[in-house]
C-alpha cells in the first residue's frame, strides 16, 4: 500500500446534479469520534438513524439518515459512515465541507482531532480500498465501473455476473490447475533420473491439454464480454450522395444527420451509439470522399479518413442508382485503392449497396461488383443490398455486423471483460503452448517448461490482481467516478 491509503477519505457518492437523495461517504480507521461529532451520538452498527446534520455552529444543514458500518463489515473493509441527505448540490457540498471540518475538530475525550488527515477521495479510491483490503479482487473492482457505465442491458447483466465473481472463479480454477501442474514439474527437478517416468505417470501432458482446452473456453467468453463492454466502431464511408447519412438515420431510428440531394451536405462526422442484441455499435457518418475545392469540405474529408483509419469496421457504401456510370465506377475504384493503402489488414470492410428502391436488381452490373473487390486473390468481402429509405435489407446488415464483430448469441455464461483481460489470457495461451512444445520434445528441458508455467500463472494473476503493479492500479481506478 502507498502512504495515501492510510488517510481517511470522504466524498459525495452520488452522481452530480439534483436528485431526491444524495450520499456523502467517509471511510477510514476509527471513525467513532467523527460519528459523535457529526451525529451528536453513537450509532448502532448497520442501522439507519434519522437525525439532523448540523454545522459547527449547531445550525441544521439538513435532516436525513446516518449509517455506520464498522470494519471489516463494510464496502471498503474500513469503518464507513454514510450520510444520506436531500440530493441538492449545495446541500451535499455543505455536508461534505462539514465532514472535512469535523475531522479536524478536537475530540473532548482525547484532546486530539477526531479524524486527522481526512481528505477528499480521489476517483475510484473507495473501490481501490475494497480491493486492497481483500473485499473484492481486481476483476470484480473493474466490474463495478463497468456496471455503472453499461450502455446495454446485456452489458449490465454481464457486469453484474462478473461482480458476483463468475469471471474470477474461472480464473481461479485455471490458476489452481496450473499450480498443480507446476508442482508436478518442479518436483521432478529434484529427481532428474526419474523425471520422464514421473511426469508420464502423473499424466502431465493430459493435464496441460485439459488446461489449454479450459483456457480456450474462458477466452471465448472473455472476448464476448469485451465486445459487450467496448462495442465496435463502425464508420460509414463512400462517395457523396450515396446515402451515408440516410443509412445512419435508418440504423439509429432517428433523424440525426441532415439529408439533402446536394453533394457535400455532411461536412463533419455525426456519431450515434446503437445496440444489436446488446452489443454497442458506435456508428459514425462521415463526409463524402471526393476531390473538392471547398476548404471546409476538404477538412471534413480529411477527418473522414482519420475516422476510417481508426475504425473496427468500415461500411463502404455504393449507390445502386449510379452503379453503371463510368465516372462513378472510377471514383469508387479510387476509394477502394485508398482503403487498401490506409486501412490495417485487421479492419473489416462490408460493401453496402444502397438505394435498392431506386434501381432494379439488374442495375448491379459486373463492373459495379468488380469495384468492390479488394483484389482477384483476396477472399470475398461481406456484401448486402438495402434501401436506407424504406428499411429493406437493414436486418441483413445488422446480422453481418454481428458476424464481422465475432458476436455469438449471448449465452447466460458471458461475463463482462476488458481488453486487458483478453490480452492477459492470450499471453497465458502463448506460454502454455511453449510449455506444451517443451513437454512433447525429445528430452524436454524441464527448467524451461517450469518457467513457461510460471509466466502463465503470472499472466493469470494480473487479471484478479494477485500480481499487479501500482501503475496498473492507478490507470484502472483513475477511470472511476469520484465517490466510488
Amino acid at each position: 500500500m502507498l502512504p495515501r491509503h492510510a488517510d481517511p477519505i470522504a466524498a459525495i457518492a452520488t452522481a452530480p446534479g439534483r436528485g431526491g437523495v444524495g450520499i456523502v461517504r467517509i471511510s477510514g480507521k476509527g471513525l467513532a469520534p467523527l460519528v459523535q461529532v457529526l451525529c451528536g451520538r453513537a450509532l448502532r452498527p448497520r442501522e439507519a438513524t434519522y437525525l439532523p446534520f448540523r454545522d459547527a455552529a449547531g445550525q441544521a444543514i439538513d435532516q436525513g439518515l446516518a449509517l455506520h458500518f464498522p470494519a471489516p463489515h463494510s464496502y471498503t473493509g474500513e469503518d464507513v459512515l454514510e450520510l444520506q441527505a436531500h440530493g441538492g448540490p449545495v446541500v451535499l457540498q455543505l455536508l461534505l465541507a462539514r465532514c472535512l471540518e469535523a475531522g479536524n475538530a478536537i475530540d473532548a475525550a482525547t484532546g486530539r482531532p477526531c479524524l486527522p488527515g481526512l481528505r477528499v477521495a480521489q476517483p475510484g479510491e473507495f473501490t481501490e480500498r475494497a480491493f486492497l483490503n481483500d473485499k473484492i479482487d481486481l476483476a470484480q473492482a473493474e466490474a463495478i465501473a463497468d456496471l455503472i457505465d453499461a450502455s446495454t442491458e446485456a452489458a449490465a447483466r454481464s457486469a453484474s455476473r462478473s461482480l458476483t465473481g463468475a469471471f474470477s472463479a474461472e480464473i481461479h480454477g485455471l490458476r489452481d490447475a496450473l499450480i498443480h501442474l507446476r508442482m508436478l514439474v518442479e518436483a521432478t527437478l529434484d529427481f532428474p533420473e526419474e523425471e520422464i517416468d514421473f511426469l508420464r505417470k502423473a499424466d502431465a501432458r493430459g493435464q496441460l491439454l485439459n488446461l489449454q482446452q479450459t483456457l480456450g473456453s474462458v477466452m471465448q467468453r472473455a472476448r464476448q464480454g469485451a465486445l459487450l463492454r467496448e462495442g465496435i466502431k463502425v464508420v460509414i464511408a463512400g462517395q457523396p450522395n450515396a446515402g451515408k447519412s440516410s443509412l445512419l438515420n435508418a440504423l439509429a431510428g432517428a433523424e440525426l444527420a441532415i439529408v439533402t440531394p446536394i453533394a457535400g451536405t455532411t461536412r463533419d462526422k455525426v456519431q450515434q451509439t446503437i445496440q444489436i442484441e446488446g452489443v454497442p455499435l458506435h456508428i459514425i457518418d462521415t463526409a463524402g470522399l471526393r476531390d473538392s475545392d471547398d476548404e471546409v469540405e476538404r477538412i471534413g474529408i480529411s477527418r473522414a479518413w482519420d475516422e476510417i483509419a481508426a475504425a473496427d469496421v468500415v461500411l463502404f457504401l455504393h449507390d445502386l442508382s449510379r452503379a453503371d456510370a463510368t465516372e462513378y465506377i472510377a471514383a469508387d475504384a479510387g476509394i477502394e485503392s485508398a482503403l487498401g493503402q490506409k486501412l490495417p489488414k485487421t479492419v473489416s470492410i462490408i460493401d453496402v449497396w444502397n438505394k435498392l428502391d431506386c434501381a432494379a436488381t439488374s442495375a448491379v452490373s459486373a463492373s459495379a461488383s468488380e469495384s468492390s473487390a479488394p483484389s482477384p486473390h483476396a477472399p470475398p468481402r461481406p456484401q448486402v443490398r438495402l434501401s436506407a429509405r424504406t428499411g429493406e435489407g437493414l436486418e441483413g446488415l445488422r446480422r453481418i455486423l454481428l458476424q464481422v464483430a465475432g458476436w455469438q448469441s449471448a449465452p447466460e455464461g458471458v461475463y463482462i471483460a476488458r481488453a486487458r483481460h483478453v490480452e492477459a489470457l492470450q499471453a497465458v495461451a502463448a506460454h502454455l503452448q511453449e510449455a506444451s512444445d517443451q513437454l512433447l520434445a525429445q528430452g524436454p528441458a524441464l527448467d524451461l517448461l517450469a518457467e513457461e508455467l510460471r509466466l502463465a500463472q503470472n499472466a493469470l494473476n494480473t487479471i484478479t490482481g494477485e500480481f499487479s503493479s501500482d501503475d496498473l492500479l492507478g490507470v484502472i481506478f483513475s477511470s472511476f467516478c469520484i465517490g466510488k
